[in-house]
């Protein structure tokens, strides 16, 4: 393991947050992953976008307990602002040799874009009001509490060799479904946490905003490990697999992107 990566305890707990805002509709998802000394486990919901339903959705999941670090599926600053621009992040992810092959990130700029925002915003602060975020410990933070900018379908897209865009709205659970086949996900859990074994099927997991939160929690635990890629600037960084994990058509892309 490289010197600079950071230690995670013995038993633990991350949370990650797909982010939604509709009042009719359960569009958002949460995953807590936990582990101790010999598995890794996690509890999943998905929920509305009803302010009631959403404070108690989060509290009940993260269920008191410390998380070590937390991604948020939508734009994140550290000072909770208003983004409204198209960001560095947004940019590099959208550069054709990418966006040829996976999904890219929409603009913050956008209708879609200012929404998710704000709503990623009011996650953040019930995170924030709640106390059980620790302090963040990586070098790329935007926020003195460990909670950052998560992407699963970037994020799940560049660890497949054969990652095709087809339809738009299936693509990150086409993404999920061939890393779960293909072993992908649990070698990268079982990377970050070795020794383990997982508690349960990821192939059970098959609600859309479920797998995004789930994935926002695998991503999690790079960031508690100090070991992932990520781009960005101080209007936000994106996080993203550590480069042992990214395919080989993607390794030349990300050769220059920061790291852990």
């Amino acid at each position: 393991m490289a010197a600079d990566r950071l230690m995670l305890p013995e038993t633990g707990s991350v949370l990650g947050i797909d982010v939604g805002w509709s009042l009719k509709s359960a569009s958002s998802g949460i995953c807590r992953l936990d582990w101790d000394g010999q598995s890794i486990g996690w509890t999943l919901q998905h929920f509305s976008g009803d302010p009631d339903i959403r404070r108690a959705t989060v509290s009940a999941v993260s269920d008191g307990r410390r998380l070590l670090a937390v991604g948020l599926d939508g734009p994140l600053r550290g000072d909770l602002a208003v983004i409204e621009r198209y960001r560095q992040a947004e940019r590099v992810l959208s550069q054709n040799a990418i966006a040829s092959r996976v999904s890219q990130p929409g603009s913050s700029r956008s209708p879609v874009g200012r929404l998710l925002n704000h709503h990623t915003n009011a996650f953040a602060g019930l995170l924030i009001a709640d106390g059980l975020t620790a302090r963040a410990s990586h070098r790329h933070a935007v926020h003195e509490l460990a909670l950052f900018e998560a992407f699963p379908t970037s994020f799940l897209g560049l660890m497949l060799e054969d990652a095709e865009k087809g339809e738009r709205q299936q693509r990150s659970d086409r993404y999920f479904t061939a890393l779960v086949a293909n072993g992908g996900l649990e070698r990268l859990l079982t990377h970050h946490l070795p020794g383990r074994r997982l508690a349960g099927d990821l192939a059970n997991v098959r609600n859309h905003d479920e797998r995004a939160a789930l994935v926002c929690a695998i991503t999690a635990l790079g960031v508690a490990r100090a070991d992932y890629l990520t781009v960005g600037d101080a209007d936000g960084w994106i996080m993203l697999p550590p480069r042992a994990f990214i395919a080989s058509w993607a390794q030349p892309i990300v050769a220059d992107w920061n790291h852990g």
